[in-house]
This record gives C-alpha cells, structure tokens and sequence, in this order.
C-alpha cells in the first residue's frame, strides 16, 4: 500500500470510530429520555386525579336578599330569626339552599364568609342594622350598625374559618334588627373555598 492509502485507511479507521462514539452518546440519550418519559406517564394518572379532585371540590355561593324593584324591609322581629337570602348570583356545587338560608359545607377545607346588611329608616322603625353569622348555630363574627341617628346604616364582616363537610352556616337577624334591599342588592351573603383540606 502506498502512503495515501495508508492516511486515507488510518483517517477513515479514525472517522468511524468517532461516528461510533458519538452513535454511542446518542443512544444513550435516547435511552436516558424514554426513561424519563416512563417516568412522567407513571405519574400522569396521580396529576389528572388531582385536577378532578381540585375540580370537584370547588364550592363558591353568593347571594342577595331580594331582587325587587322597590325597597322593602325585613324585621324588625321581637327574636332572632334566619335571614333567608333568595336572589342568587352563584351556587356552584349546589351548597347553599335558597329554601332554608343554609349553606352546608360540601368539602372540608378553609372558606372565605362574608356578610353585608344594610337598612333604611321607613315607616317610623327606629334604625337598627344587625345580624351575626353562625357556624352550627355557634356565633362567628357580628355586624351590627345601630346608631338611630342617621337614615341608613350598613356593616360588613369577612372573616377565613376551618370548616368541616357538613357545617352549617347561616345569617341570623338580631332581635329588634332590620334590613332592607331591592335590585341594588345591599343585604349579601358570599362564601367560597380558598384550599380543601382533606
């Protein structure tokens, strides 16, 4: 063999076993990639499970007292009575019962509550605004607004509590309390699920 042939032997040698390192690297590549991706398809039912949870817990409600056209009161009553709240903007999950005033805890989690009452002095009633919010017939935060000095009076309270599936919560009026609403909605009761914990 000449000279020639031996660089283009040598050089072709040399060529071919740096195509085989690199086919090698590659397969290993691949190899390690199909690994992965096993891995990730293991833990993809667990994902999609957790998204039909997180999905399925969702609970949110709000409404108002009344949607009626013209101001009209309820109260004042000589005992304490549950506020029923008929004017709903959104029950999902179905938790809260427009026939009772009730909103039963579907899943076990912390909720946001929020209450608003408003009231307007009419037909000679002292002006008195209040109510209290109850988790299973236990007082959780009270608003109340009773100066008797002014036309209308409003209160809010917002307040994050544990809740447990099956809690009950409810507005109560205060004895000798009033509210008053129409289509502007100034009498709502809001709550929603920040995380489940169960």
């Amino acid at each position: 063999p000449t000279v020639c042939g031996f660089f283009f032997f040598f050089y072709t040698k040399l060529w071919m076993l740096c195509v085989q390192t690199e086919l090698v690297q590659m397969q290993a590549e691949v190899q390690k990639r199909i690994q992965e991706a096993e891995k990730n398809l293991k833990t993809l039912p667990h994902a999609a499970r957790q998204h039909k949870v997180s999905k399925s817990s969702r609970s949110a409600f709000s409404v108002a007292l009344r949607n009626l056209s013209s101001m009209n009161c309820y109260g004042p009553f000589n005992e304490t009575s549950l506020i029923i709240y008929k004017h709903v903007f959104i029950n999902l999950g179905g938790s809260y019962n427009v026939q009772t005033g009730i909103f039963t805890v579907p899943h076990a989690g912390v909720y946001s509550l929020t209450i608003t009452i408003y009231a307007i002095v009419t037909g000679g009633n002292t002006l008195a605004s209040c109510a209290n919010l109850q988790v299973n017939g236990q007082v959780v935060a009270v608003v109340t607004e009773q100066t008797g000095r002014d036309l209308e009076d409003s209160a809010t309270a917002v307040v994050a509590l544990p809740l447990k599936a099956g809690d009950q919560v409810s507005v109560k009026l205060l004895k000798g309390c009033l509210i008053c609403d129409n289509s502007s909605h100034y009498n709502t009761f809001t709550g929603f699920l920040l995380y489940a914990t169960d």
